[in-house]
């Protein structure tokens, strides 16, 4: 059943993040390049949190720190410096970004500040090597418009990317240190109510008036979304790393649906009279049950040297196999805490048994020896792990009897999501000592002015004007090639009409690239050329399709060659108009319509359609 999210009370927020393509690093002279080629270097790195200047440490940094993960930095001679290290104080801050965020921070209608600090915001997930992430809050309380979408604009801030994560080996993980430091600007929005597809339209217009300033990077990465959420009775939930646009709408009506399942729990919980204090700290050792079991799971773990411990879980039963989002259960949640907080890979539960090899008699003679009908299973070699696994499981039932617990979440490929760590505190941010605020001046003002770029609503207006649908100019706007579009549209004024080049770019390659045809190798200077040829009538639109075709398979070939070996050269009026007076003759048709569709199949792509109409009509005037 569809959710009512209005009677739900949803809310929602957005923290957009968007890559600057500028001259240099946010903190250093180093280039903003990331690379895929093997590093030069490796340093290996502990990190541990550290006491705000209240004397108090983050909640989500205690959480990262007792992971007690080991951190490898790769890097690169030529784009890696001792700033990126922790080695060197940071330089001042990139005039060229800092230009960059005011010009958003006016296009947003944001109160900008009249002195810009660096702040440290803690950050001991490894990504980056100082335990913190420098940032600027740029402007505050700003209003965007987009159509009919008021989006109320909170913070801008600009900041330094992190590392990126090339893999983890167990308590270890590797990062590269290339996008470390490249600028970023973060949008945070305030509660916006719209339905889950319009948030996503709103975060993608956020994203695009940016990089229509023309100094934003573009590609897989550049821009990331992180979704706040929350329903009436619920709990603001931070979910990380979106991957895609299209899969915002997912994400949110996923966790709308996991937080209404908590919240069901919850009350059945109290229902049923289960209280806290019914769960402690505290194991089973179940080892001699298991000792001649066909589980296979269990059985690795045993021959290993390991051991199999219970947990009670009174009260639960039905509920740890309750389904929270598609295919996670409470159950699930438990796992997600057991997997974040230790090596051991999750737990297994009273509800999804006997499956795994576990049979009905092993089953009965835990519940027998627990009491309980309800329990949780833990497998493994470490007693620290099977420890840890025990507080953290304890803990999220607990936070059960009070429905949606506050926490930061991981997306997945398929719109469901999963625990990463507690939400950070206030202690997480603290001054930058290293570094003197920057005043705002009437000429960094000035000059940022000239980035602003034209309001999409004025856009739209005037790809209208040239003669667009509105739906194709909406196309435009959410094309990738927006960009592009606008120049040719200009280079080929008067020339070619401004709907081909769109239709071209939105469409035509959206087509080619769906029957697999790779555009990979196809660049501007094709596209010129291509719309050259249209503009000096060598050859009909019809015939783009099949020129791309063969410049993808060859694409160092002129297009004076490709049209004259495909046989696409336009065909004069006189030319068209003697085909078809020969074969109207002689397959002896006389109606237009069924005249055409025989023509059209043997002229298609050499002669224009409108020549041949005309040519058609003359013929059967007589």
């Amino acid at each position: 059943m569809p959710v009512d999210y209005r009677a739900v009370g949803l809310k929602v927020g957005l923290e957009i993040h968007v890559q600057l393509n500028t001259g240099r690093k946010l903190f250093c002279n180093c280039p903003p390049v990331v690379r895929n080629d093997e590093p030069h270097f490796r340093v290996v790195r502990r990190l541990r949190p550290s006491m705000s200047e209240l004397g108090e440490v983050d909640p989500a940094a205690v959480w990262e720190f007792r992971k007690h993960r080991t951190f490898i930095y790769e890097g690169y001679y030529d784009t890696t410096c001792l700033v990126e290290l922790d080695e060197e104080p940071p330089h001042d801050p990139d005039p060229e970004s800092l230009e960059v965020a005011l010009a958003v921070a006016m296009m947003f209608n944001a109160k900008i500040f009249d002195e810009i600090y660096v702040m440290r915001k803690t950050v001991i997930d490894g990504s980056n090597t100082s335990g913190f992430q420098r940032t600027m809050l740029i402007a505050h309380d700003g209003l965007a418009k987009f159509f009919d979408y008021k989006v109320p604009i909170q913070t801008i801030a600009l900041e330094e990317d992190a590392a990126r994560k090339i893999e983890e080996r167990g308590d270890t993980v590797v990062y590269r240190l290339d996008r470390l430091g490249i600028p970023l600007i973060e949008i945070s929005t305030g509660i916006l109510t719209y339905s889950p597809q319009e948030i996503m339209e709103v975060a993608y217009y956020i994203g695009h008036s940016i990089k229509m300033t023309g100094k934003a990077k573009r590609g897989l990465g550049t821009v990331r979304q992180d979704v706040n959420v929350s329903i009436e009775g619920g709990a603001k939930t931070e979910i990380k790393g979106v991957p895609d646009l299209s899969l915002i709408p997912k994400v949110i009506e996923y966790e709308v649906q996991r937080q209404l399942n908590l919240l069901a729990i919850r009350d059945e919980l109290i229902k049923r009279g289960v209280k806290e204090e019914w769960f402690v700290k505290d194991f089973v050792d179940v080892t001699d049950i298991f000792s001649s079991t066909k589980s296979n799971l269990i059985r690795r773990v045993l021959d290993g040297g390991g051991k199999v411990i219970a947990i009670k879980t009174p009260g639960l039963r039905g509920i740890l196999g309750r389904e929270v989002q598609p295919n996670r259960r409470f159950g699930t949640e438990l796992a997600d805490r057991v997997r974040v907080w230790t090596s051991l890979s999750g737990l297994i539960h009273s509800d999804e048994l006997p499956g795994y090899g576990i049979t009905a008699e092993e089953v009965s003679k835990v519940s027998s020896r627990l009491g309980v009908d309800s329990f949780i299973l833990l497998a493994g070699t470490n007693d620290k792990d099977l420890n840890d696994a025990v507080d953290v499981v304890i803990d999220r039932i607990k936070e059960a009897l009070h429905g949606v617990p506050e926490e930061t979440r991981a997306a997945n490929p398929d719109g469901t999501t999963k625990f990463m760590r507690p939400r950070p505190g206030a202690a997480r941010m603290y001054p930058e000592t290293d570094l003197r605020p920057i005043r705002v001046t009437p000429e960094m003002i000035e000059k940022a002015k000239l980035l602003i770029p034209e309001p999409i609503e004025s856009r739209v207006s005037r790809y209208v004007s040239y003669g667009m649908s509105r739906e194709l100019a909406m196309q435009v706007i959410r094309s990738p090639y927006y960009d592009l579009i606008d120049y040719l549209i200009e280079e080929f004024q008067g020339k070619v009409s401004a709907t081909l080049i769109a239709n071209t770019l939105v469409n035509t390659l959206k087509s080619l690239q769906r029957d697999g045809v790779d555009l990979s190798f196809i660049t501007e200077e094709h596209l010129k050329s291509l719309f050259n040829a249209l503009a000096i009538n060598m050859i009909t639109k019809e015939a783009v399709p099949d020129i791309i075709k063969a410049w993808s398979k060859e694409p160092n070939k002129d297009i004076n060659i490709v049209i004259k070996e495909l046989g696409l050269l336009r065909m004069s009026y006189e030319e068209v108009k003697k085909v078809v007076f020969e074969m109207a003759k002689e397959l002896n048709i006389k109606d237009k319509d069924k005249l055409l569709k025989v023509l059209m199949k043997d002229l298609r792509g050499k002669a224009d359609p409108n020549d041949i109409l005309r040519a058609i009509d003359e013929y059967l005037k007589g």
